[in-house]
This record gives structure tokens, sequence and C-alpha cells, in this order.
């Protein structure tokens, strides 16, 4: 199993990203930002959270204009799997590959805590370690993480299934308490909280670890 983990200038959580991945069974490769190709053979593709081109415009929006991305898409569009978390997941949204967007935090405050997150779906590549509805914790770790989305784009999602997580207790203001939803093809997730920081005892929590593990498990079983 293959992973990619993109590199803009400013992410923070790429190193993280790349030993939960590791730790999981996947051989990672770095791909910075420039580049026009991803390694051949990637299965997923990990783009981390931080501050791309130091938020600057809209968190995520310059990051989406790399060459990279439009080999991320790509990647996308043929079936692979992608993983954007916190500053990925807005990178996500600013490249369309899923809907909404990102908002600065209701009360307008940087936040940086672990919270409680409920699993909306386990019948996806990245939730099926966990049980539906299930309570796990989870670090945030955003000023931009307020999800947003119109009436339609939110009817679709609820109804599809595609809202992975939601926050127990909303720390952002996002709309029914999104934390993490998914494509229409259920292979790429964007998610605000890291479950690359609670995936090691020595980090205080393993309940993000199971993501990994049960991503690594579905593409072994494919």
């Amino acid at each position: 199993m293959r992973a990619a983990v993109i590199v803009f200038p400013g992410s923070n959580c790429d190193r993280d990203l790349k030993v939960a991945f590791e730790d999981a069974g996947f051989a990672v490769k770095m791909v910075w930002h420039k580049e026009q190709t991803l390694p051949d053979g990637v299965d997923v593709v990990g783009v981390p959270g931080g501050f791309s081109y130091g938020d600057y415009l809209r968190s995520g929006a310059i990051a989406a204009t790399s060459p990279v991305c439009r080999a991320v898409a790509d990647h996308a569009v043929r079936g692979g799997f992608v993983l954007g978390i916190c500053n990925g997941f807005q990178v996500l949204t600013e490249t369309q590959l899923l809907p909404g967007a990102l908002m600065r935090n209701a009360g307008i405050k940087y936040i940086c805590r672990t919270v409680p997150l409920v699993v909306g779906d386990a019948e996806s590549a990245f939730t099926e370690g966990y049980t539906a509805g299930e309570t796990i914790q989870i670090p945030i770790a955003h000023h931009d993480g307020n999800y947003t989305a119109d009436a339609d784009t939110l009817a679709r999602l609820r109804g599809e299934g595609r809202v992975a997580f939601s926050y127990a207790e909303n720390p952002n203001g996002s709309v029914h308490n999104i934390a993490g939803v998914l494509s229409e093809n259920r292979r790429v997730l964007g998610m605000m909280p890291h479950p690359e920081r609670a995936a090691d005892p020595a980090l205080g929590g393993t309940d993000g670890k199971r993501l990994f593990a049960g991503l690594a498990g579905a593409l072994a079983q494919a």
C-alpha cells in the first residue's frame, strides 16, 4: 500500500500524517506542491493540516491552485482515495473535490483542544474501523473550521449518509455540527479534526489510529 502526503509552504502536520500512514502499514512519499504528478502506484493521497501560504486570501484557496492539486483531482476522479485534514479539508473544498466551505469560527477565535466526535457513517474505507453513532475523542486546531453549505447540499449530504463525523459539542459554529464529509463515491474524506494527532498513546489518545487502520484494511481487501 502506498500513500503520498502533499507538502505546501506553511504545512505543519505533514510529518505527523506521514507517521500515521506508516504506522498503518503504508509506504509514504512526501510530494512538494510544485510537482505536477503523483508517485506511481499511489493508493491514497493525504492533504495535511497547517497554514498553506499563510492562509492568505482564503484558507486553502492559493494551495488549491498549486500544480499538484490537478494531479490530486485526477487521482480522485480515477477512484483513488484522498484524505484532507484541517487545512487539507479547506483545500479539498477549494478544489471542489468536496462541497461546502470552511468559514471563520463562530466567536472569531482559534481553537485547539480535544473534542468528542460522533461517527455518522461507518460504511466508507475511512470509517469502517468505527461503529456508526460511536463517540470518539480527536483533537482540533483551527481558526477557520466553521463548515457551511447551502440547504440543498446539506440535504444531499445527510440523505446520502456522507456526513462522516459530527461534533458532539459544536466548537466552531459548523452547520448541523458537521466535522467531516465524504465525496459522492465515498473515496474522498475531508475533516477538520486531526486523527493523526490521536494515533499513538504517547499523544494522549488512539481513536484516530482506527481511521488509518481501517483504510489500510479496506485497501488490503481490495
